[in-house]
Order: C-alpha cells, then structure tokens, then sequence
C-alpha cells in the first residue's frame, strides 16, 4: 500500500498542508511515517476523501507531449483478470476510468491509492505514473 506524504496530500485534494494535518488530528486521515521518518498518510485513504471532494493537482509529469487532456489524481480502483484490468481514477471532481492489459498495470505499479496521470487523446485513455 501506498504512503503519501502530508505536503502531496494537501497538493491532491486541493488544500493546505495544514488542512491536511487539522484533518489527521480530526480523525478524518489517519498518519504514520514513510520510509523517511515523515509524516504521511495511507494512498487509500487518501484516494476515498478525494472521491468526495477534489481540486485538480498540478501535472507532475515533466516530459513533452501532444495531449492537452491531462487529469492529475489518485487511483479508487483496479479490478483485473488474467488479461485485462479497469483502472478507476478520482481526478478532482473527475471520475476516469481506463481499460488495459493487467500486465500494464502491474508494470506501472497501479493499485488503490497510488498516484497517476491519466492522459485523453481522442477516445483513448492513457495512464502514465510520475
């Protein structure tokens, strides 16, 4: 499972890393430490409060490209067979979903609460990780 660090918290859901703090103190995130010893909160959870209120985040991509339809957020979902996977993104007050191969999801490592960017270019959907 995914940790993400309470500044990127605040980033996603549109809201200052104080609000974030205030809602862990609240009860409404709960937090541990990441690897680093930081502060953060489980991607999940995180992926659920975004589902009910959201500010698109700025792209986190840095790479050149010619898609304009770039929704930055977390993944709610990913419900997989042995060859295909739907992937279900909040995106602020977006909701994308995207079909691909599971072996693309295991490649970029989408599960639940993990971050990504979904990319529209006429009827296709992308997902690109940062």
């Amino acid at each position: 499972m995914s940790v993400i660090r309470i500044r990127d918290a605040a980033r996603f859901l549109g809201v200052s890393d104080d609000t974030v703090r205030r809602w862990v103190d609240g009860g409404t995130l709960t937090a541990r430490a990441d690897a680093a010893g930081r502060k953060a909160v489980d991607g999940l959870e995180l992926a659920e409060l975004a589902r009910r209120q959201a500010e698109l985040p700025e792209d986190p991509t840095t790479g050149a490209t010619s898609a304009r339809n770039r929704f930055v957020g977390l993944v709610t979902a990913v419900t997989s067979d042995t060859v295909m996977s739907q992937v279900e993104m909040q995106c602020g007050p977006h909701r994308v979903v995207s079909l691909m191969s599971t072996e693309a999801v295991r490649e970029l490592g989408l599960a639940p609460g993990s971050v990504a960017v979904a990319v529209v270019k006429a009827t296709t959907v992308l997902v690109e990780t940062p």
